[in-house]
């Protein structure tokens, strides 16, 4: 499985991020947001993540991001450090050709590097490819919070993979 290169985010790139996050609204699989959102109120999530502890990585095809995995904090509390979430989002284009896997392996193999013991992926129940994606990773199911998300009035589950590094 090739490696594909990751760069640091920058402000730049935070519209093509937002545009592909967005892109993903609609199929109602893989965020709990109902409507697009804009750059600006995604300022303070992209503050947030930092290139020391947790990154926020952009994918690069002829100059436009097409792919982005983050590391964020989970649960905001000091003695959860150790334990990060992480996000992968394709462009469209990108999309059941592999691309997610390779960024998680590769993610899977640095996470280490940034602190991290343990990471968490957030799946809906019925986002089939995520959770093959995760299990073929070697994350366990750690959660299962039934009906806890209502899309489109239909009430949907929210599994937390989990895998510990260290």
């Amino acid at each position: 499985m090739s490696h594909v290169q990751l760069d640091i985010a920058t402000l730049d790139d935070l519209p093509q991020i937002v545009a592909i996050y967005n892109s993903t609204i609609a199929g109602r699989m893989v965020t709990a947001d109902l409507e697009p959102v804009s750059v600006d109120s995604r300022l303070p999530w992209f503050h947030a993540h930092n290139a020391e502890r947790r990154p926020l990585w952009v994918v690069r095809e002829q100059g436009a991001v097409i792919a982005w995995i983050s590391l964020s904090d989970f649960y905001g509390r000091p003695a959860y450090n150790g334990t990060a979430e992480v996000s992968i989002y394709l462009a469209e284009s990108c999309r059941g050709r592999g691309m997610g896997s390779r960024l998680l392996q590769q993610v899977l193999d640095i996470a280490p590097q940034y602190g991290v013991e343990n990471l968490l992926g957030f799946v809906f129940g019925h986002n089939l490819p995520s959770l093959a994606l995760f299990q073929r990773h070697g994350f366990a199911q750690w959660a299962h919070f039934p009906r806890v998300a209502v899309l489109d009035g239909v009430h949907r589950d929210l599994i937390i993979f989990g895998k510990a590094l260290a």
